[in-house]
């Protein structure tokens, strides 16, 4: 990802949704994706509230503003937070997938690639599409998976190294699992190559 400063407009924590620069872009849907339930969410329940401009805040941007591109700008041209060329992507040591690979499968199915057996997944990213992923986690966890920043390790170029938190609340059902209303969570560390 590119850690150029952008343009904020659209959202309070993504970048590169309106103005001049977003006129062309072909969006998933037709129209920039609304983030406001998902933010309310993340504004009630984040554990850290980081202040403007500061690294941790910047970091946190940038990751909303790559899953917002990433899932719903269709034209890598359009995706201002990665660089056009180079650009891979790896998720827990599975092999690295370009932008091109990656849009193709959907964020879900590379986010979720696993080398678990079949018998012990309960998700198959290996059979899902990019429309199916994201119809059973949107049904699954209707008020959207909150991601914030905890900590940030490594603070800049060319490596970013932090840990975050990706929460929601299953009030949907998840292939063939009624819904519970509890919220599922997990923590991770992320590192971004960045210029």
């Amino acid at each position: 990802p590119a850690m150029a400063s952008a343009e904020t407009g659209g959202d309070k924590y993504r970048s590169f949704m309106d103005g001049e620069g977003e006129k062309n872009t072909v969006w998933r849907h037709g129209v920039p994706p609304n983030f406001d339930v998902v933010n309310k969410l993340f504004e009630e329940e984040r554990t850290k509230e980081w202040a403007e401009g500061s690294v941790e805040e910047k970091v946190q941007r940038l990751l909303k503003t790559w899953e917002m591109e990433m899932f719903h700008k269709l034209r890598p041209e359009d995706q201002k937070s990665v660089h056009s060329q180079g650009f891979t992507s790896s998720t827990n040591g599975m092999k690295p997938l370009t932008r091109k690979e990656w849009t193709a499968i959907g964020g879900y199915n590379a986010f979720l690639a696993t080398k678990l057996p079949l018998e012990h997944r309960i998700y198959d990213p290996d059979t899902e599409t990019f429309d199916s992923g994201m119809e059973t986690f949107l049904t699954a966890f209707p008020r959207g998976f909150a991601i914030e920043v905890l900590d940030v390790y490594c603070t800049g170029p060319p490596r970013v190294a932090f840990k975050f938190r990706h929460w929601g609340y299953m009030e949907g059902p998840f292939k063939g699992h009624p819904p519970h209303g509890q919220r599922v969570e997990l923590f991770g560390i992320c590192i971004f190559h960045v210029s």
